[in-house]
């Protein structure tokens, strides 16, 4: 047999003590929960009228996502509009002489 302890037995139990110990991982151990207690049964017509009001809100969530998107595309579609737009007026601005710079002459002595 061999003098080395088996890895197995380095690993701390949750009867062992209340100390804790880190194990490879960085995890810690943690002691067992109990169950939850069984809930009482409930009123089939509450149930129903949550399970009515859930697909209510997740349809509604599905509709305000859709609509989130579609304004993102129609936002997206603009702005390259308007950078057409204003790539276009620059053009115009640069190529008429109403929108040169006005520079006072001097006047000549």
């Amino acid at each position: 047999m061999s003098a080395e302890k088996p890895e197995q037995d380095d690993i701390p139990l949750a009867d062992d003590d209340d100390t804790v110990t880190i194990i490879s991982g960085g995890k810690t151990p943690r002691a067992a929960q109990p169950l939850p207690k069984e809930e009482p049964p409930e009123d089939p017509e509450e149930k129903a009228r949550l399970i009515t009001q859930v697909l209510e809100l997740q349809n509604t969530l599905d509709d305000l996502s859709s609509r989130v998107e579609s304004v993102k595309e129609e936002s997206l579609k603009l702005r390259a509009e308007n950078q057409v737009l204003g790539q276009y007026i620059q053009n115009l601005m640069s190529s008429s002489s109403v929108f040169q710079s006005s520079q006072p002459s001097r006047p000549k002595q």
